[in-house]
């Protein structure tokens, strides 16, 4: 696949690799040749358990569950069975990337017209209309002004910035963010609610925003807010406007979700505001001061990609509806 110019990252996309690991077998081929692609000798005590074994705890650890009905295996619990040690179990599992404790989490969209959407909203993406402005808008809802009942303990020499789990509440803000995704830039307002009467505001502050012989692509997702008739006639009334819908379940498609979550760990996940007052100029000092030397997000996926990258997930969904149907 290097050799037929394909991306190292596509390819360990691809092959569910990281890209350490494609990155070292590529640059070892190109410095030595077919003879390197064995590997190197090793030091250390060779492996006590040959091949078979670790199969067998690779299988029972990805089809089975442990016998004493917990949900998933331990080091523990799986060397009990294999009749193995639980650091050997360990090592077995870190070789082979598998971490029975984690979940991840997903959702497949079940909107009719996933596709065109996706198409529609990559394709913007990968190549924006001329003389336009491509803006990536939403709003973050219930933003909480809140003040530690303790104070926050600074970080010291081994010791992280502490501070108490508990908090009081002063009050809550919405947020919108509409994300230039040529510069990097926003534009920010912040609202006491998030209807359609505030959605319109906001419209009317990116016009006020965006130089006026551009046309506006917003990229937003299907709250209810961005479709009422008020909201149509709205764009009726602005016709250089144009709406481009994310699939619903898919927020991810939507770049501004990324700028709010660096907001959300750069500033209000450790922030302490007495008032909705002192959030609301915290929050704003906060953007302009990311505007002041922004960071466009790099979107690199066609939807050609993104379907492909989904087969992981529709595969097993679709093999267990079958399985369902047929029972």
């Amino acid at each position: 696949m290097a050799n037929e110019h394909v991306r190292l990252r596509d390819i360990a996309d691809e092959l569910d690799v990281s890209n350490f690991t494609v990155s070292k077998w590529v640059r070892r081929f190109a410095l030595f040749g077919v003879r390197s692609l064995g590997d190197a000798p090793r030091s250390g005590v060779p492996r006590t358990h040959g091949d078979e074994k670790i199969a067998e705890i690779i299988k029972a650890t990805t089809t089975t569950t442990p016998p004493d009905s917990s949900t998933h295996w331990s080091t523990n619990t799986m060397a009990a069975v294999a009749g193995v040690s639980p650091s050997t179990v360990g090592r077995i599992w870190q070789t082979f990337g598998l971490k029975p404790h984690m979940v991840e989490t997903f959702t497949v969209s079940n909107d009719p017209e996933f596709t065109e959407k996706v198409r529609d909203v990559a394709g913007i993406y990968l190549n924006p209309p001329e003389a336009a402005i491509v803006l990536c808008v939403d709003e973050k809802t219930q933003v909480q002004a809140l003040n530690r009942t303790q104070p926050i303990l600074p970080m010291q020499m081994g010791v992280p910035l502490r501070q108490t789990t508990e908090y009081k509440r002063n009050g809550i803000s919405n947020l919108y963010a509409a994300l230039d995704i040529a510069s990097g830039k926003v534009i920010t307002k912040m609202t006491v609610a998030h209807r359609a009467v505030e959605f319109i505001q906001f419209l009317e502050l990116i016009d006020k925003k965006v130089p006026k012989e551009l046309d506006v692509h917003i990229v937003l997702d299907n709250y209810a807010a961005h479709k009422t008739e008020s909201v149509r006639t709205w764009l009726l009334a602005h016709p250089r406007f144009e709406f481009h819908f994310t699939p619903t379940y898919s927020s991810w498609m939507n770049q501004v979700e990324r700028w709010f979550s660096a907001l959300t760990t750069k500033y209000l996940q450790r922030s302490v505001h007495h008032s909705v007052s002192e959030l609301t100029k915290g929050i704003t000092k906060w953007a302009k001061a990311w505007n002041d030397d922004p960071k466009p997000f790099i979107w690199t996926k066609s939807a050609d990609e993104i379907f492909a990258s989904m087969q992981k997930y529709l595969e097993p969904i679709i093999s267990q509806r079958n399985s369902d149907e047929g029972h």
